[in-house]
C-alpha cells in the first residue's frame, strides 16, 4: 500500500501536474490577449459609429414637401428664383454658403470680422451687420430681443468676433448668403445668445 501511495505521490505525478499547470498559464495569456484584441475592435467600432452619427445626414423632403416645392417652382416667384439660382450671381451665393456649411451643421465657431454696420439698401432683415469669414462677405442678421440689442449695437467695424449659427439662407434680392446669428462672442465674452422661441425653435 505504501508503495502504491508513494507511486501516486511520486515524481511522476508532480511532473504531470507541472505539465497541466503550464498550459493553464498559457491559456490565461491567450485568453487575455484575445480579450484585449476583441475589446480594441469593439472600441474602434464604437468610435467609427460615433463619427458617422456625428456627420449630418442629408434631409430628405417628404412627399408633401416635394409636391409643394414643385408647385412653387412654376409660380412667378419660383421661376424667378430658379433663374437666379442658375445665374452666375446665384451660383456664387450658393458656393459661398457651401463654404461654411460644416460650421452651420456642427454649430461650431466661425472667426468673423465686422465690415459694415448697415445691411445692403432695401434690406428687410431686421437688425444685422455685414461680416467677413475667410475673405467672403456675409449678411449676419439677429433675431434679438430689445434687451439684447444694446450689446449688439456696441459692435464696430473691424471688430473680430466669434459667431455660431444653425442656419444660412439666400434670396435673389441679396448678393450675399444670410447667416442667422445665434451666438456672438467678442474678446472672449458672450454678447449675444439667441433666445429659443416658445415652440422650441
Amino acid at each position: 500500500m505504501k508503495n502504491k501511495r508513494n507511486a501516486l505521490n511520486g515524481p511522476d505525478l508532480s511532473a504531470d501536474g507541472s505539465i497541466l499547470i503550464k498550459p493553464a498559464k498559457n491559456m490565461k495569456k491567450v485568453i487575455y490577449a484575445l480579450l484585449v484584441v476583441v475589446s480594441g475592435l469593439l472600441f474602434a467600432n464604437c468610435e467609427s459609429k460615433d463619427e458617422t452619427s456625428k456627420k449630418p445626414s442629408p434631409k430628405l423632403l417628404s412627399a408633401a414637401q416635394m409636391k409643394a416645392k414643385l408647385k412653387w417652382e412654376v409660380t412667378p416667384d419660383g421661376v424667378k428664383y430658379k433663374k437666379w439660382e442658375a445665374s452666375p450671381a446665384g451660383k456664387k451665393v450658393h458656393a459661398d454658403a457651401a463654404k461654411i456649411s460644416e460650421h452651420i451643421s456642427a454649430f461650431t465657431n466661425m472667426e468673423t470680422v465686422v465690415t459694415s454696420l448697415s445691411l445692403p439698401p432695401g434690406s428687410r432683415l431686421g437688425f444685422g451687420v455685414m461680416a467677413r469669414i475667410d475673405g467672403i462677405e456675409y449678411i449676419v442678421n439677429f433675431e434679438a430681443d430689445k434687451s439684447q440689442l444694446e450689446q449688439l449695437r456696441s459692435l464696430e467695424v473691424n471688430d473680430k468676433i466669434i459667431i455660431r449659427s444653425h442656419n444660412v439662407s439666400f434670396a435673389p434680392k441679396y448678393s450675399y448668403p444670410i447667416i442667422s446669428g445665434d451666438y456672438v462672442e467678442r474678446d472672449r465674452k458672450v454678447i449675444f445668445k439667441r433666445v429659443p422661441r416658445k415652440d422650441g425653435c
